[in-house]
C-alpha cells in the first residue's frame, strides 16, 4: 500500500514537515510502522498551492523518496499553506510517473491509500462510468485515479462527501456484481484549495490507518518545549497515514467509516458510508 500526509494551516516550508519529524513521511518510505509494507519505494509525489494560484503544482517521480535530491531541494525552498505528499507501494499497477500520487484536475487534488480488490476484473466497467468529457484526462492505470475521476463525474464540485460516497457505492456495487466480496479499501484525501476532506472506509474492516493532529493549543499546553508551535495558527492541521512522532496527546485515530473536514472555522468529523448509485 502507501503512506501519505496532508497539511493545512500556517504556510510552512515543505521540508519542515516532510523531513524533520522523528517519523517523517520520508522515514516512513523506508520504515513504515503501520502500513501493509515496511518500504514504500515505488515512487512519490508532492502537490501544493502557492499564493494566488488556483491550481496546485504537482511533482512526481518513480524513484524512492528517501534519496531524491530534487525532492529535498524543492522541500527546502517551497512554502505553502496546503500541500499533499505521498509515498507509493504499488498494488500491482506499473511503476510509472503517471501512476504516482497526488492526482490533479483543475483546482482539485486527490491521493489514496488502499485498493479496489480485483481491479483488473472491474476496471473496464468502472472506467466506462467516467464522464466521457473527462476520460481523456486519465493518464495512468491505477484504481486510485479511476476513483478520482468517478468522484468528479458524480459531483465532486458540488458536494465532495456525497460524491466520494457515491463513488464508493459504485465501486462496491460493481465489485459485487463481479463476485468480489469486499471490493474497497480506502483512505483518501481530497482538496479544492479551500477545504480538505479525508475519508477512512473499507468494505472489510479494519481500514488502513489514518490519524489527525490535535488542536495546536492542546499540543502547546502538553509540550511547551516545542518552539515551532509558537508560529502555528489554531487553523493548522495534519492528517497522516501514521503519526510523525511519539508525542503523547498529539495524534488521534480517525474512526472507521468517517470523514474529516478541515476548513476555516470549526473543523467537522462526520460518519461516512457508501451511497448506492
Amino acid at each position: 500500500m502507501c503512506r501519505w500526509l496532508a497539511y493545512s494551516g500556517t504556510p510552512v516550508l515543505l521540508g519542515d514537515i516532510l523531513y524533520k519529524p522523528a517519523h517523517s513521511l520520508i522515514d516512513q518510505s523506508l520504515h513504515s510502522r503501520l502500513g501493509v509494507e515496511t518500504t514504500n519505494g515505488d515512487g512519490f509525489g508532492i502537490g501544493w498551492y502557492g499564493s494566488g494560484a488556483g491550481t496546485p503544482a504537482i511533482v512526481r517521480d518513480t524513484g524512492p523518496a528517501w534519496n531524491n535530491r530534487n525532492l529535498q531541494e524543492i522541500a527546502d525552498h517551497v512554502r505553502s499553506p496546503l500541500f499533499f505528499a505521498h509515498v507509493r507501494a504499488s498494488t500491482g499497477t506499473a511503476v510509472q510517473q503517471t501512476n504516482c500520487h497526488p492526482f490533479r484536475h483543475g483546482r482539485w487534488m486527490w491521493m489514496h491509500n488502499g485498493a479496489i480488490t480485483d481491479f483488473h476484473r472491474i476496471r473496464r466497467d468502472l472506467s466506462m462510468a467516467i464522464d466521457p468529457a473527462l476520460f481523456s484526462s486519465l493518464e495512468g492505470s491505477t484504481d486510485s485515479e479511476v476513483m478520482f475521476y468517478l468522484a468528479i463525474t458524480l459531483g465532486l464540485d458540488q458536494d465532495a462527501p456525497g460524491a466520494v460516497a457515491r463513488m464508493a457505492g459504485l465501486v462496491e456495487g460493481m465489485g459485487r456484481e463481479h463476485g468480489v466480496e469486499f471490493p474497497l479499501q480506502m483512505t483518501i484525501a481530497v482538496t479544492d484549495s479551500e477545504r480538505l476532506w479525508a475519508f477512512r472506509y473499507s468494505s472489510r474492516q479494519p481500514s488502513r490507518s489514518l490519524f489527525y493532529s490535535t488542536r495546536e493549543a492542546t499540543v502547546r499546553a502538553l509540550h511547551p518545549d516545542l518552539a515551532f508551535l509558537k508560529d502555528v495558527s489554531p487553523e493548522t492541521r495534519l492528517i497522516v497515514s501514521e503519526p510523525l512522532g511519539d508525542l503523547p496527546g498529539a495524534w488521534n485515530e480517525l474512526p472507521e467509516g468517517s470523514c474529516a473536514v478541515v476548513q476555516p472555522g470549526e473543523d467537522v468529523l462526520m460518519s461516512f458510508a457508501p451511497e448506492p448509485v
